[in-house]
């Protein structure tokens, strides 16, 4: 099928890279205007740069800072005057959290900074977007929870992560609640390990700690940005209007082993 988001305005965040662009790119591929945001103007320009190349329905405000509620509100609402409707809301921007385990975390530097990056971005991007989506009757939220919401890590301590993410996966079951009334479906994704620019560097998608992944996975691969997006797609277009207050995890298959 093509053409599944045509006539939707999509806002995207994190479009400059990884997961963030692959959904971004895909969706407007698929008929959707798409208006993404990113905190580097460098990488969205990269990614406005190859949306434009095939000629699709893509803009960006940057840099934005979406753990700033100004900068956020700027960036919702320029899509919504823009546009005069936000359709799908995919908090897909990822800021890299502290890995460190409890003995050893600090509160200030480490615990506060990845909450922040974690939680609180998703709740300001769907808080600004709410009264569009309420306007034109409803909308599609897609929220990023991962794995480790649902089990920790034994080659990494990631206590401020595991708590960030089943933090976004409990807030977006009560926004599919409270959107409910009003046609808004709220669902996240939770992916497993993705071979993306912030994988790499830090170091998890090649060496030894790859290799540990792999022997828990029930496909022999790690994630690719499409597959991600794939589910995305699924979760944005009005296949899924039945569909709210779900988690899919898009994880090779680590949950289930």
């Amino acid at each position: 099928m093509a053409g599944r988001l045509e006539g939707k305005i999509a806002l995207v965040t994190g479009i400059g890279a990884g997961i963030g662009q692959g959904i971004a790119l895909r969706f407007a591929r698929e008929g959707a205007t798409v208006v993404g945001c990113d905190i580097s103007a460098k990488w969205a320009d990269a990614t406005v740069e190859l949306a434009r190349a095939e000629g699709l329905a893509f803009e960006s405000v940057h840099p934005i800072d979406l753990t700033k509620p100004e900068d956020v509100k700027r960036y919702i609402d320029f899509a919504g005057e823009k546009h005069g409707r936000i359709d799908i809301l995919v908090n897909a921007a990822a800021i890299a959290p502290h890995m460190a385990p409890v003995a050893t975390m600090d509160y200030e530097e480490e615990w506060i900074p990845t909450l922040v990056g974690e939680v609180d971005l998703v709740f300001l991007a769907v808080k600004a977007a709410w009264p569009w989506m309420i306007k034109v009757g409803g909308g599609s939220i897609v929220n990023f929870s991962s794995v480790n919401a649902g089990r920790g890590s034994v080659n990494t301590g990631m206590i401020a992560h595991c708590a960030g993410k089943a933090a976004v996966e409990a807030m977006s079951r009560q926004i599919a609640i409270e959107g409910g009334a009003h046609g808004i479906r709220c669902n996240t994704i939770a992916p497993g390990m993705v071979q993306t620019a912030a994988t790499a560097a830090a170091g998890t998608s090649s060496g030894a700690v790859a290799e540990r992944i792999l022997q828990r996975l029930l496909i022999k691969r790690l994630g690719k940005p499409e597959d991600i997006a794939n589910a995305a797609l699924f979760l944005a277009s009005d296949e899924s209007t039945w569909v709210t207050g779900a988690n899919f995890a898009i994880d090779g298959g680590v949950m289930a082993a």
